[in-house]
């Protein structure tokens, strides 16, 4: 099933309850709709040899020209936080829940966020933290953050692309090249005879550990490489495998500590760690392979884009689980 990966229709990211209106009612602030642009959104998926239609959730921040200094957005002929919103459906916008730009002609530095569609399963709990947004806030002061789950713990993220680009409303199409600021990781575990897993597994489970604890809201640079990401991994109808389907983290530091965690009926859990030998760098999609040994019971298209995963693939072999 198709799916999109969204916070919330119309609020991929900053909820409502935590924007503060302007409620000045000054001549700047409060413009008719003839001096006011609504301009195009054209949209491309960039791959590494054609050009695909891009679909996907699209948020735009407009800033004042050449700085992080969040501008805003006029609705209903006043200017506010509210920021532009766009469901992009093969390249075009498409649905009833967009929040079009309307802007005075003019130059400003867009901040692009979005969050692609998939065709494949991915994590469905995704959960990320987000700022409160202002009118005149520096984005590069801001940034999304890993949620907890409290035991120093955290959720994975959603899969966000990003550009930052000057326009000018008025003349300019908003169009760019987006690219993913995350890495994507899935995991397989088998038991190294080839034998199906016991019942008496309760659980299964991974952490991830020198993950980015956020991502700056305006550069996209990582910071604070330590935190543990965990989730949770699922049997196969055949019991030969526990997999997940795709998390999407923050960028990781060199050679990530990773940790299985294997509880049994009786209360009895396993931990395996081994380190990755590379760190999850932004726009790279690692495969993990893991083998354990039997474990015993006791419109006119523009250039907005986002670059293709890099794809790579890693095996670690863990001795007899007994």
């Amino acid at each position: 099933m198709k799916k999109y990966t969204l916070l919330a229709f119309g609020l991929l990211f900053f909820a409502v309850s935590c924007c503060k209106d302007n409620d000045s009612d000054s001549e700047e602030n409060q413009l008719p709709a003839s001096e006011l642009v609504q301009p195009a959104v054209l949209v491309r998926l960039a791959e590494p040899l054609s050009q695909q239609p891009f679909t996907g959730a699209l948020e735009i921040y407009p800033c004042q020209s050449e700085s992080s200094i969040y501008y805003g957005n006029y609705v209903n002929g006043k200017r506010g936080v509210f920021n532009g919103f766009y469901m992009i459906v093969d390249g075009d916008v498409s649905g009833s829940y967009n929040r079009e730009l309307h802007l005075p002609v003019g130059d400003y530095n867009m901040v692009y966020w979005g969050t692609p569609k998939y065709d494949e399963p991915i994590h469905n709990a995704p959960q990320i933290v987000t700022p409160a947004l202002t009118e005149g806030a520096n984005l590069a002061q801001l940034y999304f953050s890993l949620r907890s789950l409290g035991n120093n713990l955290y959720s994975p993220t959603y899969d966000l692309v990003y550009a930052v680009k000057p326009a000018h409303i008025g003349t300019d199409a908003l169009q760019t090249s987006l690219s993913r600021v995350g890495s994507a990781l899935k995991v397989i575990i088998h038991q190294t005879d080839g034998t199906a897993f016991t019942q008496d597994i309760t659980s299964m489970k991974v952490n991830i550990g020198n993950i980015a604890e956020k991502i700056n809201f305006y550069t996209a640079e990582a910071e604070n490489m330590t935190k543990t990401v965990q989730f949770e991994l699922s049997r196969s109808d055949d019991g030969l495998t526990y997999q997940n389907a795709t998390v999407m983290l923050f960028p990781s530091a060199d050679t990530p500590p990773l940790q299985l965690l294997i509880t049994l009926k009786d209360g009895t859990e396993y931990k395996l760690q081994e380190n990755l030998k590379s760190a999850l760098s932004p726009n790279t999609r690692l495969t993990l392979n893991i083998n354990v040994g039997t474990i015993l019971p006791d419109g006119n298209p523009g250039d907005f884009t986002y670059d293709d995963w890099n794809e790579t693939n890693e095996t670690i072999d863990f001795p007899l689980v007994d």
